[in-house]
Order: structure tokens, then C-alpha cells, then sequence
């Protein structure tokens, strides 16, 4: 297991009879992050989306709730957030989600473990939610380098969570969880939109909008021409 995976990890509880978390964070950010979405995402068009870093698994339930067309495809380097995705999945009883697969994003080329494979250079979109700030930048860098390689034409890169804009955080109490973080894994940290921008257009990759989002967070849309 890569060593970036010893996450910050909110999590509200377990549920006590299966391998389901529960994290708090889901219930605050689900319905913004959903109506970004919806913008964002082709709505009755069939298609493939890559979650990065699933965590829980919760958001991959609300999400193939939401999009019924599309195909979605949960990762993540935990054990214990792998097990509680494939946890989610079957509760939901989705035909929309695919079994839960590990994947570590900081690989300079990474593919998924297992036989099946999203088609890889056909996904309409490619979703990371609450990454970026606690993994070390290599994480961002391979989300961005594969962005680059496997979304379609017109599919869209989404990266969720707080973010500095030039250099200055937009709120006190960022700059304080900034610090926080940074005291826990000085690999970890917000990121400036800046540092993320420039890496995405020698990928392919254009800013296409900056959402803001509740809490001082903003939805980050890279498009692929």
C-alpha cells in the first residue's frame, strides 16, 4: 500500500452489521457537489466515469443514483475504503456501479488491478473528490497525467475541495486546516489552483470554470478540448 494512503479521514461512525463507513463530510457536500454535477455531467447519454480516492463509497452510490446512463468506476488505495465502497455497492443494489478496485493515483502510469478496465480514452469524466490537500502533489500530478490520457474529447476532470487562489487562502479557517495538515505530513496541504492549472494544460487539459462551493471549497472543471 502506498504510503500517501494514511489519509485524513472523517469518518461519523460504522455501521455495525456490515463494512459500510459512514463518513460525516458525505452528508455536508453530497446535494452542492450533486448540483455541479448535473452542469457538468451529460445527463441521459451513456458513458464511463473514474472515481479517484472513493473513501467511503457513498458518493459513488449518489452519484450512480443520479446518473443512471452512466457507468461508474470507484477507486481507491485503502483496503478498509475499498471494502466499505464494495459494501455500499451491493446495498444499493445499483447496476450502474462497478466492483470497487484498487488503484494507486501517484503511479507515474497507472492502470487499474483486475481483468475489467473502463475504456480507457473513452470517459466522459474522471472525479476526485477531497484528494488533492491530503496526498502528496504526486497524487494530483497522476490524476492530471491520466485526465490527459483517458478522457474523451469534451469530458471533464472534477476535482473537489479547498484550494488557495494566488497564493492566499479565501478563508481564516482554511489557513488554520492548511497548518493542521501540514503538522500531520508536510507532503500534504492545500493546493494553489495556480499549481494545479499549469500541469493540466501541458496534459491537455483547460480550466474550463471554478465553482464555489459551501465551506470555503470550490469545484475545479477541466475540460478536454
Amino acid at each position: 500500500m502506498p504510503e500517501w494512503t494514511r489519509r485524513f479521514d472523517q469518518r461519523a461512525g460504522e455501521h455495525a452489521h456490515d463494512s459500510r463507513l459512514d463518513a460525516a463530510a458525505f452528508h455536508r457536500n453530497r446535494d452542492p457537489i450533486l448540483a455541479v454535477a448535473r452542469k457538468v455531467l451529460p445527463l441521459g447519454e451513456p458513458g464511463h466515469v473514474l472515481e479517484i480516492a472513493s473513501g467511503t463509497g457513498q458518493h459513488a452510490v449518489a452519484f450512480a443514483e443520479t446518473f443512471p446512463d452512466l457507468v461508474w468506476w470507484p477507486t481507491d488505495a485503502e483496503p478498509a475504503h475499498v471494502e466499505s465502497i464494495e459494501a455500499w455497492r451491493r446495498h444499493s443494489g445499483l447496476a450502474n456501479i462497478r466492483p470497487a478496485r484498487v488503484l494507486d493515483a501517484a503511479a507515474t502510469d497507472w492502470t487499474l488491478e483486475g481483468d475489467a478496465q473502463p475504456p480507457l480514452g473513452e470517459l466522459a469524466a474522471i472525479v476526485a473528490i477531497n484528494i488533492t490537500h491530503i496526498a502528496p502533489f504526486a497524487v494530483t500530478l497522476g490524476i492530471l497525467s491520466a485526465a490527459g490520457r483517458y478522457l474523451k474529447p469534451g469530458g471533464a476532470l472534477l476535482f473537489y475541495g479547498p484550494f488557495t487562489r494566488g497564493g492566499l487562502h479565501t478563508a481564516d479557517s482554511n489557513a488554520r486546516f492548511d497548518a493542521s495538515l501540514k503538522a500531520q505530513d508536510p507532503s500534504w496541504g492545500l493546493r494553489d489552483i495556480a499549481e494545479i492549472e499549469a500541469p493540466a494544460a501541458r496534459g491537455g487539459l483547460f480550466l474550463a470554470a471554478i465553482h464555489e462551493m459551501p465551506a470555503n471549497n470550490f469545484i475545479l472543471e477541466f475540460d478536454r478540448p
